[in-house]
């Protein structure tokens, strides 16, 4: 892989808007390591290496979290996640995966569980812009170290 250009330098003005909203949807959460876990999960759902290792190094900043990271891809089939972790991916999973079935009212039920309607936008918010960092990452041919 090789990096193809440097969206930051060719669009400043791009990566200072992302970077806008990148702030803003990250102080809405007060844990970081919910917040890192999702960003996580989606890196790994779009295949997007740069976003993936940034955000794994971020999550183990946080702390001994490094079973989480080995685990995540199948967050399913371990005990190691709270309920409400399990409710965070599998909503980041369909919002992501939003074409296949949406986010499904059982679902959005599971979710507002853990979350209020204001956390559960700021979830909603964060998967997407995730989701629009790793499309420029993959588009632009990042990868970790690249930049």
């Amino acid at each position: 892989m090789s990096l193809r250009f440097n969206y930051r330098a060719v669009s400043p003005s791009t990566f200072k808007s992302m970077m806008e909203m990148e702030n803003y949807i990250s102080g809405r959460f007060a844990d970081k390591v919910l917040y890192e876990l999702l960003k996580i999960r989606v890196s790994q759902i779009n295949g997007c290496s740069y976003c993936l290792d940034m955000h794994a190094k971020d999550l183990l900043k946080l702390g001994d979290y490094a079973d989480h990271i080995l685990q995540l891809a199948l967050w399913r089939e371990v005990p190691l996640f709270t309920e409400k972790e399990r409710a965070m991916l599998e909503l980041a999973e369909a919002v992501t995966r939003i074409s296949e079935q949406g986010v499904p009212t059982d679902l959005y039920n599971r979710a507002r569980e853990h979350f209020s309607e204001e956390e559960y936008v700021d979830l909603i918010m964060a998967v997407n812009v995730i989701n629009s960092w790793n499309r420029i990452a993959i588009a632009t041919g990042m990868y970790p170290g690249s930049l």
